[in-house]
């Protein structure tokens, strides 16, 4: 397993008297249904956990272990904030926009307002608050590390939830990604209402909303 993420980032900005540091991170960028999914997390201040050395970047642990470290998270974290984006707005505002605006939406839930955000890969122009994208950052800072989980778990249940709804995609196995047994069933049914219909190959099939 990989180097965990670490603290520096966030103690660099405690060293500047910034006190409460989100970090933030998405999920769902790149599959073909359902929505984009963003999370910020406050981590308790000037404390280490013994928890925080398994964290990793959501996409390099297990279901188990993310499902363990979600509960973790939630528990122990000063604050945490949900932000999620449907497809339709997806469609009408392009996947870029959306996924700021789930972050943003991440942001305005959390309890208490956040004196810096550190973001994975984006910045939030509109956001006021101020704030630094981190290349890899889901890799690297911990606080993103735990969004990611804490992104990446709510939106595996809302895909699992969203499999009760329209059956026979398999979006409890694939959470909407286009992988081949997706494809094949897009093939069969063509798409559903929680399909991206800006998205290839959703968009260049023109399959017919089932709705």
């Amino acid at each position: 397993m990989s180097q965990p993420p670490s603290l520096d980032e966030e103690n660099k900005l405690k060293s500047q008297g910034y006190e409460l540091i989100a970090g933030i991170d998405e999920v769902g960028r790149g599959a073909l249904a359902g929505p984009v999914v963003a999370a910020a997390i406050i981590l308790p201040q000037f404390t280490s956990l013994p928890w925080f050395k398994l964290v990793r970047d959501s996409k390099e642990l297990s279901p188990k272990k993310r499902e363990s470290l979600f509960g973790l998270i939630s528990s122990d974290a000063l604050a945490v904030g949900i932000g999620s984006v449907s497809p339709q707005a997806i469609d009408s505002i392009n996947i870029f926009e959306a996924t700021r605006l789930a972050m943003m939406q991440a942001v305005e839930k959390l309890p208490q307002q956040p004196s810096f955000l550190l973001i994975d890969r984006l910045t939030l122009p509109r956001c006021p608050i101020p704030q630094m994208g981190i290349t890899k950052g889901d890799k690297l800072c911990l606080s993103i590390a735990c969004a990611s989980i804490i992104a990446k778990v709510t939106r595996d249940h809302l895909m699992e939830e969203i499999d009760g709804t329209y059956p026979g995609y398999g979006f409890a196995k694939h959470k909407g990604y286009g992988t081949r047994e997706h494809i094949s069933r897009l093939q069969q049914l063509g798409s559903s209402p929680v399909h991206r219909l800006s998205f290839a190959p959703i968009k260049k099939k023109a399959l017919n909303t089932n709705i």
